[in-house]
């Protein structure tokens, strides 16, 4: 069997980090506990995480937040108007305009040397791919410099106050998908990077990625700086709103499309036109659909993916039956009531498929299942989760999130999104974990690549607005509320912010380059 049909099946043992439960002071960056589940066999730490701490010698990690919503169902939590004076309180030792500050500290390492540590433990063949998928533009860049990122995050101004937060909240991380019902929702929809930490990092990615996106639009400051501050306003006003929200409509809430055009909204016709441009899409997303284009029949008249080396690749026989015993495992992670469902598909073909720009390297398979008939298939993506980019700067999770990266993912998901993957769950393979999710759900994005002006302020205002809905799910939304006040204090200080990253982003995009010049590091196509 040639080489490439047998490098999806030989993994390296993993290597990976586990976390303790969530302490009550400051924790030190590399201090995560290693205690595992007795059950799970012990892997060594992830050396990417190691790196990354030795490379940050003077990294500090986040304070625990001084105020937190906890569960207590004997006391419940204190009435929004006494937590969001506890927020309005907080502005004294950390300044609203403080965010506007950004400044590359004299220690700041070498953002190349960064990414190389964040590549321990991926596929070494496909590294060069992930250089390269970055090198495009600034903006990619930023997709799959995460680890830069969290790096200068932890050196900013911050509340103190935590939410579960996606990690990785970029423009091209919101998106639509299909609801159980079948309904189109717009949402976040890329959770590999999710932990507990500040909102404020959340919303100074999605800010950054705003800036960017607007240069490489050919957008002057004036008309970023209007787009910033509508995304700013929106969260600010939508935390405003649902502080006070009877806690059960809260996390009803969810977001269709039709919603975002609604009149007093910020969708003129030509949004309205990105808007239904995207619905449809969404709505052509399915498996059968996907059927054709994949697949093809064998000489026995079998489905069976198409290949397109190095990106789609099918596994070989070993790699098949562990992909199927990894699917037992993760049917053991679903409701109940799904295992019936879920039992009557069985798996057929497999391949091995580069996806995203961050995330290139780590391991993410596609596998084909059918049921009633030939006709009737489920694409099930089964993707690496390895340690988030901002888990040497924030406490480590408690256990019950933090011990299986893959269910880590999926739980943060299932709390962040108002709407989601009925078969969302995770399992391993050799030692790594992974998440299983729907690979075709209704799924669409809005692109980016040609916003103009009005485009870019109405998708500051949608995501600004759908962040803050996500925050408010996990975290406090009345001291957030209260932190950011009614007046626009905190959103002329991030639009200041997010332009002044977005300038570090593009000399960090410039070193890469310079080191892709100097065969420092090497790229591939694809």
């Amino acid at each position: 069997m040639n080489a490439k049909r047998t490098r999806a099946s030989k993994e390296a043992p993993a290597r990976r980090t586990t976390a303790g439960s969530l302490p009550r002071s400051t924790t030190a960056a590399g201090s995560r506990s290693s205690g595992a589940s007795s059950a799970r066999a012990k892997a060594p730490p992830l050396p990417g995480v190691a790196a990354l701490a030795t490379l940050a010698p003077a990294a500090r990690a986040v304070a625990v937040p001084t105020h937190i919503i906890h569960l207590n169902p004997h006391t419940g939590i204190d009435v929004w108007q006494h937590r969001n004076a506890v927020g309005r309180a907080l502005r004294a030792q950390s300044p609203r305009d403080a965010h506007a500050l950004w400044q590359a500290p004299a220690n700041r390492p070498d953002p190349i040397a960064l990414i190389e540590a964040s590549n321990m433990g991926r596929q070494a063949d496909l590294v060069p791919m992930r250089f390269g998928r970055m090198a495009g533009s600034p903006f990619a860049f930023l997709r799959g410099s995460a680890c830069v990122m969290a790096w200068d995050l932890a050196r900013t101004a911050s509340a103190g106050l935590h939410v579960f937060m996606c990690g990785d909240a970029h423009l091209n991380n919101f998106g639509l998908f299909g609801t159980p019902q079948g309904d189109v929702v717009i949402d976040l929809n890329d959770f590999d990077e999710v932990t507990v930490g500040p909102w404020e990092w959340d919303l100074k990615r999605l800010t950054t990625s705003i800036a960017l996106a607007g240069r490489e639009a050919g957008l002057d400051r004036r008309e970023r700086r209007r787009a910033l501050l509508r995304c700013a306003r929106s969260y600010r006003m939508a935390m405003i709103q649902m502080q006070s929200m009877p806690i059960l409509d809260l996390w009803y809430m969810h977001t269709a499309p039709e919603q975002m055009k609604a009149p007093g909204s910020l969708a003129s016709t030509e949004n309205a036109v990105l808007l239904n441009n995207a619905v449809r899409l969404a709505r052509r997303d399915t498996n059968r659909r996907l059927l054709s284009k994949v697949a093809e029949r064998d000489a026995k008249g079998q489905w069976r993916f198409r290949e397109d080396p190095p990106l789609t690749q099918r596994v070989d026989a070993a790699m098949l039956d562990q992909l199927t015993h990894a699917l037992q495992g993760y049917a053991a992670t679903l409701a109940r009531e799904r295992h019936y469902m879920f039992n009557r598909y069985r798996v057929v073909d497999a391949v091995h498929r580069v996806v995203g720009v961050g995330s290139v390297g780590t391991r993410s398979y596609v596998v084909m299942m059918l049921g009633n008939d030939d006709q009737d298939v489920l694409f099930l993506q089964v993707k690496e989760a390895v340690l988030p980019a901002a888990a040497p700067f924030v406490p480590p999770l408690p256990e019950e999130y933090g011990h299986h990266q893959g269910r880590r993912v999926v739980l943060g998901q299932r709390l962040l999104q108002a709407s989601g993957d009925p078969l969302l769950g995770w399992s391993q393979i050799d030692g790594r974990d992974f998440y299983v999710r729907q690979f075709r759900n209704l799924k669409a994005s809005i692109p980016i690549e040609k916003l103009d002006t009005e485009n870019l302020r109405f998708l500051g205002d949608a995501y600004g607005a759908l962040l803050a809905r996500a925050h408010a799910r996990t975290g406090d939304a009345a001291a957030i509320a209260g932190y950011l006040g009614r007046v626009a204090v905190f959103d002329k200080a991030l639009a200041e912010w997010a332009e002044a990253y977005a300038d570090q982003t593009e000399r960090d995009h410039a070193v890469l380059l310079a080191a892709i010049k100097s065969k420092r590091v090497t790229t591939m196509p694809g």
